[in-house]
């Protein structure tokens, strides 16, 4: 399908980190800490009302903005974003759709904030696009509701708190060579096979994890919880 663009020229990323503003619920302030200033902002259609009302200047916003005031819209663009419309008959979701446009204008670090809106439909597409094989140079984090999702396809550096959840979960097919270092249950070149539980409800050790793999391509999810076996070694209490 065909989208309509505005004529001015797009502003390029320039090798900045390129923060994706999601529909959903509204992200807490707090959610964009250590977040640039001067990243580049993509406003998937009502992420674009996320990303105003905490305050970032958009550059481009894309969807079929259904679910978006037509006035903020218009007001967005007097300031100088790019508005990019899609028909509502689409092939793909909001988010896939900006996360090509960080690509096609050379972004390399994307951050997404939002997302899922309560279905779960919405969020396991949105953590599976993540992962696609269309946004390999990407290196991608996601924020939502107090969870980090980390796009793991080489290697990742975890910043986390003893104690601190975090799930290993194999997308698109095995995953091999998966080794880790921090976590209380460590991996050691092994393969986590689609489907598995092994990887789920790990703890860090300290305050950073990393994990590697040698081939597939693996999401990182810290939930935002704290396991037991951790505090429970750290307290002195019974394992």
């Amino acid at each position: 399908m065909t989208t309509r663009r505005t004529p001015h020229p797009l502003p390029a990323p320039s090798g900045r980190l390129a923060v994706v503003f999601t529909g959903g619920e509204q992200p807490s302030p707090d959610v964009l800490d250590g977040v640039p200033r001067d990243a580049y902002v993509i406003a998937a259609d009502s992420g674009l009302h996320h990303a105003l009302d905490l305050g970032w200047p958009v550059h481009v916003a894309v969807g079929d903005f259904d679910s978006v005031d037509v006035g903020l819209l218009a007001q967005a663009e007097s300031r100088g974003a790019v508005v990019e419309p899609h028909p509502e008959a689409k092939d793909h979701t909001d988010l896939e759709l900006a996360l090509q446009r960080a690509r096609e204008l050379g972004a390399r670090r994307v951050l997404v904030v939002g997302g899922g809106g309560g279905r779960f439909d919405h969020l396991l597409a949105n953590a599976l696009v993540l992962a696609s094989a269309e946004f390999a140079p990407l290196e991608i984090e996601a924020r939502h509701s107090g969870a980090r999702i980390h796009v793991v396809r080489s290697s990742a550096r975890l910043s986390g708190s003893p104690g601190e959840l975090v799930t290993l979960l194999p997308v698109g097919g095995p995953v091999h060579g998966v080794t880790t270092d921090g976590l209380l249950y460590p991996l050691a070149g092994e393969t986590l096979l689609p489907g598995t539980t092994r990887g789920v409800s790990n703890e860090f050790l300290g305050g950073q994890a990393t994990v590697e793999v040698g081939s597939g391509v693996l999401i990182a999810i810290q939930p935002g919880g704290l396991g037991t076996h951790v505090s429970r070694q750290l307290t002195g209490g019974i394992r």
